[in-house]
């Protein structure tokens, strides 16, 4: 069983159930990976892994902290033994420093799992944050305002994702900036 496959059998396993809107999301979130392959090259099924799995610390078999990217990554490093590229995605997953910061978790995050090449960080930003929570497609714009609505303005998710905009929008332009730039290049 390759990473993909070992991914999505974990995260249907942790999120499936209990979870079925996030497994929903998750799913969408992968399905976003698998089109930016042409930029990613042989990145590419460690950005699908990473994106199938980035939510699994929301999973009650998984929480400890209440903040998801670290309960997630630890999760998968000390159960599961996951590849360290995916467990520091996972762990740094769409400007995951920021809430980190607003929880007092930072130093723990940045000692714990180092951010990945910006190239990938920026991919999984771009693929969580124009996927809905049901999974569909949508705007970083329209992504960032869907949690400022659903958790509030001043609560630590709100707060953080306000302060993290303006980087998720320009990671989402970086990537759309490269899509296009392969496909001048290769076109159909």
């Amino acid at each position: 069983m390759d990473v993909t496959e070992r991914a999505y059998s974990l995260a249907e396993s942790l999120l499936s159930e209990p979870l079925p809107r996030r497994w929903a999301h998750s799913l969408g979130v992968a399905k976003r990976a698998q089109t930016l392959r042409p930029i990613l090259g042989d990145e590419a099924d460690i950005m699908e892994a990473a994106a199938v799995l980035h939510d699994i610390g929301y999973s009650p078999r998984v929480a400890t902290t209440g903040f998801h990217p670290l309960d997630g990554a630890r999760f998968l490093r000390d159960q599961k033994g996951a590849d360290s590229r995916v467990i520091n995605l996972v762990a740094n997953h769409s400007c995951a420093l920021f809430e980190a910061e607003e929880r007092g978790l930072r130093e723990e995050l940045e000692k714990e799992f180092p951010l990945e090449s910006s190239h990938l960080v920026d991919a999984l930003i771009y693929c969580d944050m124009t996927t809905t929570p049901d999974g569909g497609l949508t705007s970083s714009e329209d992504r960032v305002s869907e949690i400022v609505g659903r958790y509030g303005p001043d609560t630590i998710v709100g707060r953080f994702i306000q302060r993290a905009a303006p980087e998720i929008h320009a990671a989402v332009q970086r990537v759309d900036q490269r899509l296009v730039s392969v496909e001048s290049r290769h076109p159909m």
